[in-house]
């Protein structure tokens, strides 16, 4: 078994010698240039998209419709499931320094499958609360260990002159938005039959998940130590910088929750359904499958880590304001969806900047050997404050308020953000 895996996954081998390639060097010389390792992990979470995003682009509309869920129990029920993830990612973390990644992956495949087959069957809230923790919790074990390894791997890409590391994190990104443009598209084929046929067939995804990484991923990955003294979490709550940078990369999250929450309210006023959902979150897809590295590789070049974050985040912002600015017309149909165009445009755009540059950053402010844990606390205070800020978003959205109202405040929070981003870059990071 070992010999196979060693030959499936080899380790590079330092090439120290080598000049960085070309900035405009092509994707396909990019993934030639990746180890197997890298490139199971990429491919993994193209999958790993292809299953969640088949089922959660529909979920609102199904708690309400189906279940009959008030505005502000839906919005809850969200941000509960983004915390059970997001929030949790911490302990997959933690487990992921401990133990190291197969299992942890494996045992977050198995959750998502049960989760997917709860939550197609459930039909009470509190079944559909229990399923979507389930499913949260999941993801809170193998995102963890997918993500911390590729940073990692991504680090020792750039030690090895092959060029900066967010160009591998930009393709991670590019894997997931594909597998976030394929689900919606297989989810709305699925729906015309019902809500369970999606969530059985993102539950038969997962298996294939599994399925792979009990074939491929290695028992030990060279390099990768576990750790087993104590007092990481201690040291991570003493780090201000890194605390800084998790509190604004939460807010980004919760505007990007708001493709689930805000935008399928704005559609359904536009449109008079939630049929053009679909085709925004394909176009938030095309756009990041086609123009992340780009823009990752313009972004290396002349901004840097904070101010690419920054730029992100005031892109992210004015998306908001767009829809702000239009409300108070009253528009629908063709004309009435511009506006939420436009904001999935800036959002995506935003996400472009803020993703790659936030996850580059965290090797450079975490403990040796605790990438995992760092990797999750990321997650973790970001999922508490989609937890608390969904929460209030739907509430904000049943008050009637004047139009403009819930989109102008929901644009303060990225744009306020930007003041807690940590001053000074250092290391790698701030070369890359």
């Amino acid at each position: 078994m070992t010999d196979r895996i060693s030959r499936v996954l080899p380790r590079r081998t330092a090439r120290t010698s080598k000049a960085p390639r070309a900035p405009r060097e092509s994707t396909w010389r990019l993934w030639k240039d990746l180890s197997p390792l890298l490139r199971l992990l990429i491919l993994t979470q193209l999958a790993f998209n292809i299953g969640f995003y088949a089922v959660l682009p529909f979920l609102a509309e199904h708690l309400g419709t189906a279940i009959g869920m008030a505005g502000w129990l839906v919005g809850f029920v969200l941000g509960l499931r983004t915390f059970s993830q997001q929030g949790l990612f911490v302990v997959g973390g933690w487990l992921v320094d401990r133990w190291g990644v197969r299992p942890v992956v494996l045992a977050g495949c198995v959750l998502r499958i049960a989760g997917f087959a709860w939550l197609g069957y459930a039909e009470a809230s509190g079944a559909v609360i229990g399923a979507v923790l389930v499913i949260g919790f999941a993801a809170a074990l193998f995102s963890p260990a997918v993500e911390s390894e590729v940073a990692r791997q991504a680090v020792v890409w750039e030690e090895e002159r092959h060029g900066p590391r967010t160009r591998v994190l930009a393709l991670f990104s590019v894997a997931g938005q594909a597998g976030a443009f394929v689900g919606p598209l297989l989810g709305a084929l699925l729906l015309a039959v019902d809500f369970r046929t999606a969530c059985l067939a993102g539950a038969a995804v997962f298996v294939l998940v599994l399925a792979g990484h009990l074939w491929l991923m290695p028992q030990h990955i060279p390099g990768r130590v576990r750790v087993r003294e104590r007092g990481g979490a201690r040291v991570l709550l003493r780090n201000r910088r890194f605390l800084a940078l998790c509190c604004a990369y939460g807010t980004y999250l919760l505007a990007y929750n708001q493709l689930y929450l805000a935008l399928p309210d704005e559609v359904q006023r536009a449109a008079g359904s939630q049929a053009p959902l679909s085709w925004l979150f394909a176009l938030s897809s095309v756009l990041v499958v086609f123009a992340q590295l780009p823009v990752t590789r313009w972004a290396g070049d002349r901004l840097g880590l904070r101010r690419s974050m920054t730029a992100g985040l005031l892109l992210i912002a004015s998306g908001f304001a767009v829809v702000a600015a239009a409300r108070p017309a009253g528009w629908t149909g063709a004309a009435g969806l511009l506006p939420a165009a436009g904001f999935v445009v800036l959002l995506t755009v935003g996400q472009m900047l803020v993703v790659p540059a936030a996850r580059a950053w965290v090797p450079d402010l975490a403990e040796e050997g605790r990438l995992g844990l760092y990797m999750g606390a990321l997650s973790s205070v970001s999922g508490l404050i989609v937890l608390v800020g969904s929460a209030a978003t739907g509430s904000l959205l049943d008050l009637g308020l004047p139009a403009a109202v819930p989109w102008l405040v929901l644009a303060a929070v990225p744009a306020l953000a930007v003041a807690l981003l940590p001053r000074r870059e250092e290391g790698a990071a701030a070369a890359s």
